[in-house]
């Protein structure tokens, strides 16, 4: 990068995600994107001309009120907010954030925003609300939530929508060097867009890669998250490819993951640690996350498949359990350096959507701090043998038990966005219930 995209994407970067965006343009823009995310973490919106800018950056884009119960197949789920009684009024995307640059397509301008309906009252369907009460709740208990984000995704051939290489090299820099066409790009272009990408790697499959992005404040760190990948996505037809943030694409392969670094902060400080370890304060936001790891599993795998991630040793969890820097717990703890003591919680699918998923999540930590809960002993090597452990759903029936029960994820997501949430994977579920697998065919078609 230049030195001038350089200083805006460090402008980027320290933007309030939640202030309105500059109604005059940079120089040479023609054009405005404005997305938000739905149900699924998918970005949806318009474009807008420059002429129009201003109109829009005061009153927000026109959308009819169902595009948030959208699944990926657009069609609609029903819900109480945007059935057909409501008669499918507009609701108002209304501009949040900074103008991001996007820098492989010129002259065109992207930003975020939230949902109002006409009297101007928040969307409740709109998943960056419960985000936003959650982020409120922290800072009236005098704290700032700062979230670092891992994601998985595979590259696969449009043609076979399998891998193009055959062997697994995790880590390896020789196949680094042989992505880097397609990863330097992402990274650069996601970075001057102020998406703060510290790394990227081969995974644990073939076709497999994981881009760690850099902690901050929660909701621009969902905002990072959701760009991350929509732009990722197109950037990959640009090469000729398939993103897939699929949870579990192929069985005989890893699963991707969607790993959430939690730290609470307060005057400039890590409020979680003492000495470098963690402190009596992040016990309790621990103790949170563990109660209540269980019962948020909807909101952090959403869909029948993102359960077939859910087996022992995969580096998937299997249980509510936590360690200091152990990879087979539910919760790992990561200490060291002050400002570097965090809880990594890392049973996400990379298919969630990352709003309800920090919301959920810190609501969980902020309970356990607020009840002054302790977590439970630490593991002490090998978190999947251990049975003494809360276990997380194996699948996706059970985890709509659990949610349907939890007067928690009411709470924290809101009684309509729950409703919505589970409506939608009661759906997905049957719909894959209702198909014959090849499996199936493969075993019984002649045979029986």
């Amino acid at each position: 990068m230049t030195c001038q995209t350089t200083s805006l994407a460090e402008a980027l970067l320290n933007a309030d995600p939640d202030a309105p965006p500059p109604q005059t343009l940079p120089e040479g823009a023609h054009t405005v994107a404005v997305g938000v995310a739905d149900l699924n973490g998918v970005l949806r919106g318009k474009r807008v001309s420059a002429s129009h800018w201003p109109s829009v950056a005061r009153r927000g884009i026109a959308l009819d009120n169902t595009f948030f119960s959208m699944d990926v197949t657009s069609q609609l789920t029903p819900n109480s907010y945007s059935g057909p009684e409501s008669g499918y009024p507009d609701l108002f995307v209304i501009p949040r954030g900074p103008l991001r640059p996007i820098p492989w397509e010129e002259g065109v301008w992207m930003t975020l925003g939230r949902a109002q309906d006409h009297l101007g009252n928040p969307v409740p369907i709109d998943p960056r609300q419960p985000l936003l009460r959650a982020v409120a709740r922290a800072r009236a208990m005098g704290f700032e939530v700062q979230i670092g984000a891992e994601l998985e995704f595979y590259l696969l051939d449009p043609a076979t929508r399998r891998p193009r290489e055959k062997r697994m090299e995790c880590y390896g820099l020789a196949r680094a060097a042989e992505l880097e066409p397609v990863l330097g790009p992402i990274r650069r272009h996601l970075e001057a867009m102020g998406v703060p990408i510290e790394q990227s790697n081969p995974e644990f499959a073939p076709g497999q890669v994981e881009v760690n992005l850099r902690y901050g404040p929660a909701l621009a760190a969902a905002d990072h998250a959701a760009l991350l990948r929509g732009m990722v996505k197109q950037l990959a037809r640009q090469h000729g490819l398939i993103a897939s943030f699929m949870a579990k694409p192929f069985i005989e392969h890893s699963g991707s993951g969607f790993h959430m670094h939690h730290s609470l902060w307060r005057d400039g400080r890590n409020a979680f640690a003492e000495d470098g370890r963690l402190n009596a304060l992040g016990r309790a936001y621990l103790a949170g996350l563990q109660r209540h790891m269980a019962q948020m599993s909807l909101v952090g795998s959403t869909t029948p498949n993102a359960y077939r991630r859910r087996k022992p040793y995969t580096y998937c969890p299997v249980n509510a359990s936590w360690a200091v820097d152990n990879r087979t717990v539910g919760l790992r703890v990561i200490e060291g350096a002050d400002a570097a003591v965090r809880i990594e919680k890392r049973d996400g699918a990379a298919d969630a959507n990352p709003y309800l998923l920090m919301a959920a999540e810190i609501e969980a930590g902020l309970r356990g701090i607020e009840m002054g809960w302790e977590p439970e002993p630490p593991s002490a090597g090998d978190a999947y043998a251990e049975a003494r452990h809360d276990p997380l759903p194996a699948s996706i029936a059970e985890a709509l038990r659990l949610a349907h029960g939890s007067t928690f994820l009411r709470e924290a997501l809101g009684e309509q966005m729950l409703e919505l949430l589970i409506t939608q994977a009661e759906r997905e579920l049957a719909k894959v219930e209702e198909q014959v697998t090849p499996v199936e065919i493969e075993r019984y078609l002649e045979a029986m």
